[in-house]
C-alpha cells in the first residue's frame, strides 16, 4: 500500500522549509505519495519585515479538514521559547472539530524543529507538541538514535531521538549542515516506512 504523507511546515528564516523540502523528496524515494504543505502565517508582513524573516514560500496552505486525507504528518516548525510558534499553536486549536469527531485517531506523527543554538529547545520543542497528538490519538514517531549523526560529537548538528533539527544561528546566518539534513532524509525514511507497514496491518486485519 502507498503511504499518504504530508509534511507540513512553518519557516521564518528557511531553515525548516530546507528540512521539509529534503523530507518530501527523501519520502518520495521511498513510495510515498506526499504533500508538501505550510501552516498559515498569523503575523503581517510588517512585523515579519521587522524580523528579516526570508519570504513566504508558494506550497500550498494547509487547512484543519485537510489532515483527514492523509495517513501520517511530519510537522516542522521553528522553536519559540522552546515550545511551537504562535502560528502552530493557532493551526493546532483550529482541529477541535476533529477531536470532536475522533478523525485523527490511529494517523502517524512525527516531528522536526529548528533553534538558534544547539540548546535552544530542540527536544523541549517536540515534548511540548507531544500532547496534541496524544488528544487527538495520533501515533508519535520518534527516531531513536539510529541516524549515525545524532552520535557525531565532530562538530555541533541538530537533532534529537525526538526528530531532526537544525540550527539557524541566532540572526538566522547558519545554514542547514549536510550533517542536518541526512538525519531529515533518515527520519523521513523511517517513518515512510513505518506509515507503509502500519497500513499494510491494517489492511490484514480488516
Amino acid at each position: 500500500m502507498v503511504a499518504k504523507i504530508a509534511v507540513i511546515y512553518y519557516s521564518t528564516y528557511g531553515h525548516v522549509r530546507t528540512l521539509a523540502e529534503a523530507m518530501a523528496e527523501e519520502a518520495r524515494t521511498h513510495g510515498a505519495e506526499v504533500d508538501l504543505l505550510q501552516i498559515p502565517e498569523i503575523l503581517s508582513d510588517e512585523i515579519r519585515g521587522k524580523m528579516h524573516a526570508a519570504p513566504r514560500a508558494d506550497h500550498p496552505e494547509i487547512k484543519p479538514q485537510d489532515l483527514t486525507k492523509y495517513s501520517g504528518f511530519l510537522f516542522g516548525f521553528p522553536t519559540r521559547y522552546g515550545r511551537a510558534p504562535a502560528a502552530v499553536s493557532a493551526f493546532f486549536d483550529a482541529t477541535g472539530g476533529l477531536w470532536a469527531s475522533g478523525a485523527l485517531v490511529g494517523k502517524l506523527g512525527g516531528i522536526f524543529t529548528s533553534t538558534a543554538s544547539q540548546h535552544g529547545g530542540q527536544e523541549s520543542t517536540a515534548l511540548t507538541t507531544i500532547p496534541f497528538m496524544a488528544h487527538h490519538g495520533i501515533i508519535y514517531v520518534p527516531i531513536g538514535f539510529a541516524a549515525p549523526e545524532l552520535s557525531d560529537n565532530g562538530e555541533i548538528v541538530g537533532g534529537s531521538a525526538y526528530g531532526a533539527a537544525g540550527i539557524a544561528g541566532g540572526d538566522g546566518s547558519r545554514a542547514i549542515s549536510a550533517k542536518e539534513l541526512n538525519v531529515a532524509r533518515y527520519q523521513a525514511k523511517f517513518f515512510t516506512q513505518t506509515v507503509a507497514t502500519f497500513e499494510a496491518g491494517k489492511e490484514k486485519t480488516a
